[in-house]
């Protein structure tokens, strides 16, 4: 497994944002992007219970990432984001995330993302709709003004 670049600012995985998850993705393999995380009991709903938003934020980023291999990397927004809860996603326990790529039209992509509680209980998935950053706009970006690269680890504990 190899790690994959965070930013500095991102909600989902920027190192620097005080307000964040702080989330690692490694890519597992070809198209397939894995992470480990315990939700802070502060992005809670319900008592005990992760609120939706942050769990179609953590889905929404485990899709995305299943395109990003190529160097540069590949940016895509998403166009829709298809959620099921299944069940409550619980705070202060071990999750595990799973996206995968699926079909690639060039310009349009899809994937699905998976998330897992404790025992391996499948809680809530996806269906992504990703497009292609326009030409113009990456020419526009400066990755390294984002912070985009592989932070060393004692480094991205924000």
């Amino acid at each position: 497994m190899s790690k994959q670049p965070n930013s500095s600012h991102c909600f989902v995985c920027g190192v620097q944002n005080p307000h964040g998850l702080h989330m690692k993705f490694y890519r597992k393999a070809p198209g397939e992007v894995v992470a480990e995380y315990r939700v802070p009991s502060h992005f809670q709903g319900y008592p005990g219970v992760v609120h939706g938003g942050i769990v179609a934020s953590m889905l929404d980023e485990v899709t995305g990432r299943t395109f990003m291999e190529d160097d540069p990397p590949r940016f895509m927004v998403t166009a829709r984001l298809s959620i099921r809860y299944r069940r409550p996603v619980p705070v202060d326990q071990p999750l595990r995330l799973v996206g995968l790529a699926g079909k690639d039209d060039g310009r349009v992509a899809y994937a699905t993302g998976q998330i897992f509680g404790p025992e391996g209980t499948l809680l809530a998935e996806a269906d992504a709709v990703l497009v292609n950053i326009p030409e113009t706009s990456l020419g526009e970006m400066d990755v390294q003004a984002l912070g985009w690269k592989v932070y060393p680890d004692e480094e991205d504990r924000g």
